[in-house]
């Protein structure tokens, strides 16, 4: 299952041509993927107060089509799990007409903020956390985790 929320450029999000500025992109990408994680039922807040915290390792950018002021894009999450510390979530930013403007992939994980490394297996931990876990890309049932610093 894939997640989606629509965002209108702001002017704030402009530069002097009236592009959206890279630096938005980004936002716009993380706003997306926060929205999914809080609509797959996870707490961030009860995450971090558990000892663990989301970080990005690696942002890609490619853009494709401008982006202008006025325009609504809608930004989707595709959650890709592996068998190591790390995660991708790809965005796809489509204009309302239909064009892809661009796409921003995340390379991400799971730090133990006592201990400051990456935790194995962060799609555990995230399902353990998610009532909809499938928004995330991981199995309808939420799968055992062990909570670090509990």
């Amino acid at each position: 299952m894939s997640f989606s929320t629509r965002i209108e450029v702001r002017v704030s999000d402009l530069d002097s041509q009236l592009h959206v500025t890279g630096a938005a992109y980004h936002q716009y990408a993380d706003h997306a993927r926060f929205a999914c994680v809080q609509a797959a039922g996870v707490s961030v807040e009860d995450l971090i107060a558990s000892g663990l915290g989301p970080v990005n390792l690696e942002t890609v950018l490619r853009f494709q089509r401008e982006l202008r002021g006025g325009d609504v894009v809608d930004v989707s999450c595709a959650w890709q799990w592996g068998e190591g510390k790390t995660y991708r979530v790809e965005h796809v930013l489509t204009r309302a007409d239909g064009v892809v403007a661009a796409t921003v992939t995340t390379v991400s994980g799971l730090l133990d903020l006592t201990a400051r490394r990456m935790v194995a297996d962060p799609a555990r931990h995230w399902a353990a956390r998610a009532s909809r876990p499938e928004l995330l890309g991981l199995p309808g049932a939420a799968r055992e985790a062990t909570v670090v610093g509990a």
